[in-house]
């Protein structure tokens, strides 16, 4: 008798990898951690985040925040690539 008991952890990965869906889930675990990540203060200010091209897009209502959050980028990418067991995200860019 031949069992298929695996992990469904196995499986699931099994399926991502299939269907190419890594990448979103990891670029939407990514965009879910951004109000973790800058607080809930910034995260209302901010708003329509995207990725495309490993670059996460972000929409600022405030030039004076937009500013802060760019000398903060790098800080930025490390903590939301940090979320994920590799780079998802190269760039940010505020608008």
């Amino acid at each position: 008798m031949k069992t298929n008991d695996r992990p469904l952890k196995e499986i699931v990965q099994e399926i991502l990898k299939k269907y190419r869906l890594e990448d979103h889930l990891e670029e939407t675990r990514v965009i879910e951690t951004w109000g973790k990540v800058v607080g809930p203060m910034i995260a209302n200010h901010t708003s329509g985040l995207w990725i495309r091209d490993k670059i996460l897009h972000v929409n600022v209502d405030s030039a004076a925040l937009r500013q802060e959050l760019q000398y903060r980028k790098e800080t930025l990418l490390k903590l939301l690539n940090k979320s994920s067991e590799r780079e998802v995200i190269r760039d940010i860019r505020f608008r």
